[in-house]
């Protein structure tokens, strides 16, 4: 892996990882595992503004501007959550708000996410890549 890479170029990777799995009882347990290596989430970002609406479980996104880029901090209460928030932040995470508006999220579809993931994930999902996608274009116009 290059040391800097796009946020396509991450998601490239991703699928190529989830590719080494053959059923999804697999796929879901990586997508644990991705969840439990969040960097911790200081408790004084658990507020009510930080907070994703439109999840089920209890979602909080923190982010802030390093130079050019976005970093953007996220931890939920759920497992398989969390493991979509991992995905989300290998994606998106300390890049510029122009590659992370630029690159659509293809990995739904192209992991089978849009048909394994329950209503209310998917849900919680749309509104995490929201988030992300509204302080970009925020950000862009800053």
């Amino acid at each position: 892996m290059t040391a800097v890479s796009t946020a396509e170029q991450a998601q490239q990777e991703l699928l190529e990882e989830f590719e080494m799995f053959d059923n999804w009882m697999d796929r879901y347990q990586y997508l644990i595992d991705l969840g439990k290596q969040l960097p911790a989430f200081p408790e004084e970002w658990k507020v009510d503004e930080l907070k994703i609406q439109g999840c089920q479980s209890n979602v909080w996104m923190h982010y802030c501007r390093e130079g050019e880029t976005l970093h953007f901090d996220a931890v939920s209460d759920a497992a398989i959550v969390s493991g979509l928030i991992a995905v989300l932040m290998r994606i998106y995470n300390d890049r510029s708000p122009a590659d992370i508006r630029a690159t659509s999220p293809h990995f739904m579809r192209d992991l089978g996410l849009d048909k394994h993931l329950s209503p209310t994930r998917s849900n919680g999902l749309n509104a995490m890549l929201e988030r992300i996608y509204r302080v970009a274009e925020a950000e862009m116009a800053a």
